[in-house]
């Protein structure tokens, strides 16, 4: 069940959405968090490069696999804007990462861009638990989901104009 914690991170996951927005790149921000309440690590999108694998999921569960125990990485949570993409829940499950909880989810951004007639992702959007077993998944969150929303029409309006 989402709580007040939960929300808060969420909203910092937004945040860093909206740098990365801001400094060029797709809006998704992501955050990692201890089992006993410490921020352990903070990152946003960095595509804009060209390296598509530079999702900030992806960053937490190779810095976790680098920095924490296999029992401190069951203990975290990993927050963010965005359901993880296939690689990034795949990183999540390889690492044993624990909870993950997310303010909107892969089906909710791929309708936004059919809605908007942007072409499908190469990579075929799957549910986290269609990709990993084992994990508490929850989201997406629909009041803070409508911010993310906005956030990728924002970069969508970028684009085009």
């Amino acid at each position: 069940m989402i709580n007040e914690i939960d929300l808060m991170h969420l909203r910092r996951c937004i945040a860093l959405a909206e740098e990365a927005l801001g400094a060029g790149d797709e809006p998704f921000g992501s955050i990692l968090v201890a089992g006993d309440g410490d921020v352990l690590m903070e990152d946003r999108n960095r595509v804009a490069g060209g390296d598509h694998t530079q999702h900030p999921e992806f960053a937490i569960a190779r810095w976790a696999a680098a920095h924490l125990t296999p029992e401190q990485r069951r203990e975290a949570t990993v927050y963010t804007s965005g359901e993880h993409c296939p690689m990034c829940a795949a990183a999540h499950g390889w690492v044993g990462l624990g909870r993950i909880v997310y303010a909107s989810s892969s089906a909710q951004l791929a309708d936004w861009l059919g809605e908007w007639g942007v072409p499908e992702p190469k990579v075929r959007t799957l549910r986290i638990q269609d990709v990993i077993r084992d994990t508490v998944v929850e989201g997406p969150v629909p009041r803070l989901a409508a911010q993310v929303k906005e956030l990728h029409r924002r970069l969508r309006a970028f684009s085009q104009g």
